[in-house]
């Protein structure tokens, strides 16, 4: 009996796209002609871990290595993982289907806490021991990296081996190890660690022990004195760093849907309460000659229709200006739209909003954090009320309609006034949208503060649960104003994440028992259960508020001291010192160095382009106006089969519109706030159902030669999505449109009977109830709609169909209706819309 695939079980899921592997710019490598196999895994959904920038660094970087394969496994959704377990089928890699356990190394990428229960629970899915000790010889090395491992403590025991930092700065010299390894006499696994434990920004947790103190602290004792600390790997110059040019391009609605270029990395505005501005010290800038010559390619190479520039603070980038500039110059003629993620108040200039806004107005959001200058000085947010008022008017000034705010509640020192204090920000700024008319919105996002390791709050205690509800009650009630509308995260979701980000060895064991009680996607709101993880907490003898509640000795150890962030402890004492005095620590970009210890101004310092201002702006060429060109139309018949039929109306369309850009065709967009490509299908297509053809009907801004178009759009489609005709438009006449369409169907499970079909057509009317396209019930009679049903044996038929009430019956209803095959054998079932009315 053949054994389940993959395939198999994709028509039963409810997002099949999520598991082709067939994506543009994927790369699939031959398993036998590679020597290392590297799975990529991420710990979350296709659609946040396909918009994760470092795995598609690491994806380009390892793939480049002849000798070397890499391929992306992702957290199945909750349907996928019940397929996977009732099959008895273990979790494999996208690309080749191959099971995990097959892999030399696996490698997962931490970046929330709420994500380690997946983790768990892919480790399960593979077949493999959850933890270091006890895995075989031949198992796969399972290591970790991510800003979650700069406190590594409570997933130690999970990783043979975790990296601190960049990972494109040790990822080869790790590979490069593992290869001697194996080549070597030595096959045993602790020689490689010994190996890896040598490479600047590798821990090995079994290479150190724990101890406890007398109020339950854990702290690591080093077991060789060659491997004491773990110093953070760093890319010292970014533009010398791998940049992936070629990005895979995601089915479906990844979070971020579009173009990412990694301006810098690396702030230094000393926010005390963010970890990312401590631990990816110092700010190291890409040239921006470099940064406009890889998003011309990269957006070439993918089709994007929007860029979003990355950086911790992206208007803080010395070139922005200059290089939104330069960027606009073939963007606004592309429709290329470019957002900015990361703006602090005061550097989102009038002049940039300008360019932003060319081709279409992106949102943005501003972070005064806190509600009041007292505290924002605190947190050394260093931005005035003044500031973000500016912004603000700024930004609707010029057309905005909406602006995010987001602010967090249990920042240090805290005060009812503080709280207040965002009430009246808001009403102030409120007051600046009513000028504008009445579309202005505001949209709040509150948040509660949670501790993280590595900053100057890293001893704080995290308010209780029952302040958290109680300030964030408070919030709702006193921000009820129009135009504004207030979002909120679970502030038992932000006590949880609290556990985890201070947290210790002791917590592995707690992580088992979560995933076996069913924790499973805990940073979604649908599926975080905060009374199962109460219960997981008591059951496994954990006090929660023992990691919450902070230290308010900063001599007391902590347990992530082994690893070297690079951040001098003395900086985050006296920082946290100048926080309760109230005293501000300027940009060490724009002011004097802070002293905190990461630079040694040699092989690491600073990188910024302040002095290419100039230059980069000149030679700026006068965009003359162009003469508006007649538009032609032209139909594209194409083949959905295979693979592609596991795609949605909406991401087949997505996918057509890139294919489109990709090959350069010069499409004709529409007019108005959010230019669209004038690109229609005739048929929408339910999904699973294939068709050997269909039309597209695409508007040019110049006539093309359609055997070209073809051409040239071939190369760009992905798999199971096949050009196969073009004409110049023609409108067609009501006798050239056919009513009825042909299909032919394959049953994977149930049967199609005669004696059924004979009942159906024994009967004067057969209805059924369908929605229209405005969601109101229709009755169709089958009857009228069906022009023929043939049964080529027990498991094929063909069938004609057309329309009743306007309402076009497909092979689902004929199945469900006349062979009561039940929802799943529906889904199962193959149905191919035919060219032709042929068997």
């Amino acid at each position: 009996m053949r054994e389940t695939s993959i395939q198999d079980i994709l028509p039963l899921v409810q997002m099949p796209s999520r598991y082709l592997g067939c994506e543009i710019n994927r790369i699939k490598k031959s398993w036998e002609k590679t020597q290392l196999h590297v799975a990529l895994a991420f710990p979350d959904l296709y659609e946040i871990a396909t918009s994760h920038f470092g795995i598609q660094i690491l994806y380009g970087m390892l793939n480049a290595q002849e000798e070397i394969l890499a391929e992306r496994v992702f957290a199945p959704a909750v349907d996928m993982e019940v397929l996977l377990r009732n099959n008895r089928m273990p979790l494999s890699s996208l690309e080749s289907e191959i099971p995990l356990k097959k892999f030399d190394i696996i490698g997962f990428s931490l970046l929330y806490e709420l994500n380690y229960t997946n983790m768990v629970n892919m480790l399960d899915l593979a077949g493999l021991s959850f933890f270091t000790e006890q895995r075989k010889e031949n198992d796969p090395f399972v290591i970790g990296g991510g800003p979650c491992t700069c406190n590594p403590e409570p997933v130690a025991d999970f990783f043979d081996a975790i990296v601190v930092g960049d990972g494109e700065a040790v990822i080869l010299q790790m590979t490069d190890a593992w290869k001697a390894w194996r080549q070597s006499d030595s096959g045993k696994r602790e020689a490689l660690l010994q190996h890896w434990s040598q490479i600047k920004g590798v821990y090995v947790p079994s290479f150190f022990d724990v101890s406890g103190d007398s109020v339950g602290r854990q702290r690591l004792i080093p077991k060789t004195a060659s491997h004491q600390y773990v110093e953070r790997a760093v890319v010292s110059d970014m533009n010398n760093a791998y940049f992936p040019s070629k990005p895979i391009i995601p089915f479906g609605k990844p979070i971020h849907d579009r173009l990412r270029m990694e301006i810098a990395r690396g702030c230094t505005r000393g926010c005390r309460f963010c970890q990312a501005g401590m631990i990816y010290r110092p700010v190291r800038e890409r040239q921006p000659e470099a940064v406009l010559s890889l998003v011309s390619q990269s957006l070439k190479e993918t089709g994007y229709e929007d860029l979003s520039l990355l950086s911790l603070s992206t208007g803080d980038y010395s070139c922005i200006t200059p290089l939104m500039k330069k960027i606009m110059e073939f963007g606004e003629e592309d429709h290329v739209a470019v957002s900015l993620p990361s703006l602090r108040a005061g550097s989102l200039t009038p002049e940039l909003m300008e360019l932003i806004r060319k081709v279409r107005k992106t949102g943005f959001t501003i972070a005064p954090e806190a509600g009041s200058q007292r505290l924002r000085d605190v947190i050394n947010k260093n931005i005035t009320e003044a500031d973000i008022v500016k912004t603000v008017e700024n930004a609707f000034s010029l057309g905005w309609k909406v602006i995010k705010l987001y602010f967090m509640i249990g920042l240090p020192t805290e005060t009812q006034a503080d709280i207040e204090g965002i009430v009246a920000l808001v009403k102030r700024l409120k007051t600046i949208t009513s000028q504008h008319g009445r579309s202005g919105k505001i949209n709040i996002s509150i948040a509660t503060f949670v501790p993280k390791p590595h900053t100057p709050f890293q001893w704080e205690p995290q308010i209780n649960l029952e302040t958290a509800i109680e300030k964030i009650n408070w919030l709702k009630k006193n921000l009820k104003l129009p135009g504004v509308h207030v979002k909120w995260q679970d502030p038992r979701v932000s006590m949880i994440e609290g556990v985890w980000a201070r947290g210790d060895r002791k917590l592995n064991e707690v992580l088992i028992n979560a995933w076996k009680s069913g924790c499973r996607f805990d940073g979604w709101t649908d599926f975080f259960n905060y009374d199962r993880w109460v219960a997981v907490f008591e059951e496994s003898g954990i006090n929660p508020r023992n990691y919450t509640d902070g230290c308010s000795d900063t001599e007391q150890p902590l347990p992530w001291d082994r690893i070297d962030i690079g951040v001098d402890l003395s900086f985050l004492r006296k920082e946290r010192a100048r926080a309760v005095d109230g005293k501000i620590t300027v940009d060490c970009r724009t002011g004097s160095c802070s002293g905190c210890g990461v630079c040694d101004f040699d092989s690491l310092k600073p990188v910024s382009f302040h002095d290419k201002k100039r230059f980069f702006l000149t030679g700026t060429p006068v965009r003359e106006a162009e003469t508006p060109k007649t538009p032609n139309k032209y139909w594209v018949n194409f083949k959905k089969m295979d693979a592609a039929r596991f795609l949605g109306h909406l991401e087949m369309v997505k996918s057509f519109t890139r294919s489109l850009r990709r090959a350069r065709i010069p499409l004709k967009y529409s007019q108005g706030f959010h230019p669209m490509p004038k690109v229609s299908f005739g048929d929408t297509l339910p999904m699973g159902m294939q068709s050997e053809d269909e039309q597209m009907l695409v508007t040019l801004t110049e006539s093309m030669d359609p055997e070209e178009l073809i051409f040239r759009l071939r190369r760009q489609m992905p798999n199971g999505l096949e050009i196969t005709g073009c004409s110049p438009y023609v409108r067609k006449n009501a006798l050239e449109l056919e009513d009825n369409q042909h299909y032919r169907v394959e049953l994977k499970d149930g049967f199609f009977l005669q004696k059924d079909l004979d009942c159906f057509f024994g009967q004067q009317s057969v209805t059924i109830e369908r929605k229209s396209k405005k969601g109101r019930l229709v009755v169709v009679d089958l009857k009228k709609a069906v022009s023929e049903i043939q049964l080529l044996d027990n498991h094929h038929a063909f069938m004609t169909l057309g329309t009743d009430n306007n309402l076009m019956v497909r092979p689902a209803h004929v199945m469900k209706t006349v062979f009561n095959l039940t929802d799943q054998q529906i889904l199962a079932a193959i149905s191919t819309k035919r060219k032709t009315n042929h068997v």
